[in-house]
């Protein structure tokens, strides 16, 4: 069967070569490097299957078995889940391959399969086994916009990051614009954000404000006015949440380049978003970033661990669920 209507988390046309694109394919030479790099990565890309099949076989391509900083991670495996449960998965190999999983006995619940996205699949086919499948009902649609916290990094599997729980727990269609080492706020992405459906956004970047390209406090809280402007263009009443920077303990109070710690740069966006607040902006609503994650939650000193994405989703979790209503 055509995948098509299974697969969800693909806001943006792909081609041959980028086939789950999360940013415009159109923008790429508008886009920062980094940013384009990280898009081609189909974080949370998944398939969302009803039906009463015992199985289903996917028929797949990946393209690298390079999966980088967060090695197995980034997904190695199609993995099935239904009803908040993992059910089964299978290895996924490089090149073209078959993957067969069971759908278990909770027919009255969609099975999602998160893909082996590190490795950069293709569905080509979804057959059921023992029965039919057909798409899921359409969910409410959530755009995520963040840095590698929000695509994942570094948790132990594409199941198991903050948007993939919050999604999978409180019943929304998240579109992942996560994008690792860059998300600095880009106008060309809050122009993309603002061209997409969605009934509750959410903006949980800051980090590589600090340190990969450095930014004053001035800079950060007139980007933030600017991004949260431009995504009001197409989204003038749709609830946004605003989270600030988790805690990154080598950055809360050393300086970059331009004399600005991590805690200045968190202040200042909690600045922009409240002066928007006070100004008559009724959806949109800020949640401070610092005590959502603990020391002891991030693997690497910067990422969370599994605890720590845990902890991001059950902080964020209901509140975007109540937002989306």
């Amino acid at each position: 069967m055509d995948p098509t209507p299974f697969l969800c988390g693909n806001a943006f046309a792909g081609n041959d070569k980028v086939p789950y694109p999360r940013a415009s394919i159109h923008d790429t030479f508008r886009l920062p490097f980094d940013t384009w790099m990280q898009a081609q990565l189909p974080a949370t890309v998944r398939l969302e299957i009803a039906g009463d099949a015992r199985e289903i076989e996917i028929a797949y391509q990946t393209e690298t078995e390079d999966l980088g900083y967060r090695g197995d991670g980034a997904g190695r495996t199609f993995a099935l889940w239904r009803f908040l449960k993992p059910v089964s998965e299978e290895k996924a190999v490089l090149g073209e391959g078959r993957a067969r999983l069971s759908m278990g006995s909770d027919t009255d619940h969609r099975a999602i399969v998160y893909l082996p996205e590190g490795m950069r699949p293709r569905v080509l086919d979804v057959t059921p086994i023992g029965g039919s499948i057909e798409s899921a009902e359409p969910r409410k649609k959530w755009v995520c916009y963040g840095d590698s916290i929000a695509e994942g990094w570094i948790a132990s599997a594409p199941a198991m990051a903050w948007p993939a729980i919050v999604a999978r727990e409180h019943a929304l269609d998240v579109v992942n614009m996560g994008y690792a080492g860059s998300a600095r706020g880009e106008i060309v992405t809050a122009e993309h954000i603002a061209g997409l459906p969605a009934d509750v956004i959410s903006i949980t970047h800051g980090t590589n404000c600090w340190t990969r390209i450095p930014h004053s406090v001035e800079q950060m809280r007139a980007n933030t006015d600017a991004f949260l402007n431009v995504v009001r263009q197409g989204h003038p009443q749709t609830p946004i949440l605003v989270a600030s920077p988790i805690i990154r303990p080598d950055g809360e109070e050393t300086a970059n380049k331009l004399g600005a710690t991590l805690g200045d740069l968190r202040a200042a966006m909690e600045d922009a978003v409240r002066a928007r607040i006070d100004a008559g902006d009724t959806a949109l609503q800020l949640i401070e970033g610092l005590p959502l994650v603990a020391p002891e939650q991030l693997g690497d000193g910067i990422h969370p661990n599994d605890d720590g994405h845990i902890a991001l989703a059950r902080a964020l979790g209901p509140v975007l669920q109540e937002m989306a209503a």
